[in-house]
């Protein structure tokens, strides 16, 4: 049964996000959304929820159908409230006075625990708050749900929580999920679509499959043009020998000849239609300037504590060596980004159990990206603390994907993926030798993930970081180590830790 057609759809934002986009959701359907930063995906979802109207096309939805759009952002009015009441508010009033329950039915699908109802929202943690968007959403008992990235935020075992959650709780229920999370994507999902300012494609495979079957669709199309373009040049060519013979003979067959094959040149020309080439967000690419010491960062037994000075972990005696990609593996909450901000205390000034090689400069991110000061323009980040001119910075920042509009303004009007890829241009203009890198793929769509794995990789580049992304771990690492039991311990590698944190 379709529950939603979208026919002839097309948004027009300035420039045009995507047009002709036909598909339709069926029961059953769990269908991953997937396009670039700033594509369309979340402006898609809002239409699709009847929070906005398409700039063309039609959108036809199933008599009383109720859809739940779980949203990326959090309601300013419902931050002051607690997180019971946050989710009663989202009930009509009068269902809210007398069917109150609901909620703490739908809490307690999601394991929320009891000892959270009364915490404000703005005290919970950016995971929790995810659960509340999704609990303000279920508890209205929706018969199509969009998500758009519902995982950002969460830790590992939330994520399997969510998995688990739509594939049996949700597992009837119709499914968009906008996500750039590959391996969320390929338990949750049975159907893709690739967003696209025109061709977009959809096919009935989850993620990696259906980005192979896209990968060889495009490849196919772009060999059948070529040999269209080879077969138009071959007949024009003719085309022009005949048309001198016919002007020296005065033969007018040929002159009708020659128009023939021109005819079917234009055609071929017309009817072929080349691979689509998406418009890259930004470029990321990154440096590894040289370093004759072997061992850049060694840690003596260092302590890891809360700021209150309560002990998380200690390290044991372990180094860092050039050209590894060491990934710190462990639950939220167990000193992993603290780790990392103890490694660059001593690599930027000193600590008594952490020594950096004198030659060691070190590449720096945390997760909020403090290191880029809202209230500075990309172009007072770029000139001010580069030896570049503005030229030039121009062209960096717009080979990053920041427009020569936004190049101006203050960091804080850019997007998420703007900001990463600002901070990855930061990092390579800096010419580090070793990077410390606390969740780098927030806010980064498919491809910026993919690039800032490559880039990792050809330049060999030695890192310290922190991820929740299972593949971005699997492609990029080649050290683990993982906190168990207040000790940080080297593991073979991340799958034993995944399946536990998964299934926790």
């Amino acid at each position: 049964m379709t529950v939603l057609n979208a026919k002839d759809l097309g948004i027009t934002l300035g420039a045009p996000l995507f047009s002709n986009l036909n598909f339709s959701i069926n029961k059953g359907d769990h269908l991953g959304l997937v396009a670039a930063n700033g594509r369309g995906k979340s402006t898609l979802l809002s239409c699709l929820a009847g929070q906005m109207e398409p700039t063309e096309g039609d959108i036809t939805r199933a008599r009383g159908l109720q859809v739940g759009f779980v949203e990326q952002n959090v309601p300013e009015e419902i931050l002051a409230l607690s997180l019971y009441d946050a989710v009663l508010s989202a009930l009509p009033t009068e269902q809210a006075e007398y069917e109150s329950w609901r909620v703490d039915v739908v809490l307690n699908d999601l394991a929320v625990p009891i000892d959270l109802y009364q915490k404000l929202v703005k005290e919970l943690s950016g995971g929790w708050q995810r659960v509340i968007l999704l609990a303000r959403v279920w508890v209205m008992e929706p018969d199509l749900l969009l998500m758009d990235e519902p995982t950002n935020h969460l830790d590992l075992s939330r994520i399997g929580f969510l998995q688990n959650w739509l594939k049996t709780v949700a597992r009837d229920i119709p499914v968009i999920v906008a996500s750039h999370d590959r391996a969320f994507l390929d338990v949750v999902t049975n159907r893709t679509l690739f967003l696209r300012e025109d061709q977009s494609q959809i096919f009935s495979l989850a993620f990696t499959q259906a980005r192979t079957a896209l990968t060889e669709m495009d490849a196919a199309q772009e060999r059948q043009y070529e040999n269209d373009s080879r077969k138009a040049q071959q007949l024009r060519r003719q085309a022009a020998k005949l048309k001198n013979i016919g002007i020296n003979s005065g033969s007018d067959l040929l002159i009708t000849k020659t128009k023939q094959l021109k005819d079917r040149a234009d055609k071929i020309e017309q009817q072929s239609q080349s691979a689509y080439k998406d418009k890259s967000a930004g470029a990321i690419r990154l440096v590894n300037s040289d370093t004759h010491a072997k061992a850049l960062v060694t840690l003596d037994d260092v302590e890891v504590t809360t700021p209150d000075g309560q002990l998380l972990f200690k390290t044991g005696k372990l180094w860092i060596k050039r050209g590894d990609r060491i990934v710190l593996l462990g639950k939220n909450g167990t000193g992993k980004t603290q780790l990392i901000r103890r490694v660059h205390q001593a690599i930027t000034g000193e600590h008594p159990s952490i020594k950096a090689a004198p030659t060691v400069v070190m590449g720096y991110s945390d997760q909020a990206l403090s290191q880029l000061s809202d209230n500075a323009t990309p172009q007072e980040i770029i000139t001010e603390r580069f030896d570049v001119g503005d030229q030039r910075a121009i062209g960096l920042l717009a080979s990053a994907g920041i427009g020569i509009d936004l190049q101006s303004k203050a960091i804080s009007a850019l997007s998420g993926g703007q900001k990463s890829r600002l901070a990855m241009l930061e990092l390579r203009l800096l010419n580090p030798n070793f990077y410390l890198l606390d969740e780098p793929t927030n806010h980064l769509d498919i491809e910026g993930q993919e690039a800032l794995e490559e880039e990792l990789q050809a330049h060999n580049a030695s890192c310290l970081l922190v991820s929740h992304d299972r593949t971005f771990v699997r492609n990029t690492g080649t050290r683990y180590w993982q906190i168990v039991k207040k000790r940080l311990e080297e593991v073979e590698g991340p799958e034993a830790f995944f399946e536990a944190a998964l299934n926790e």
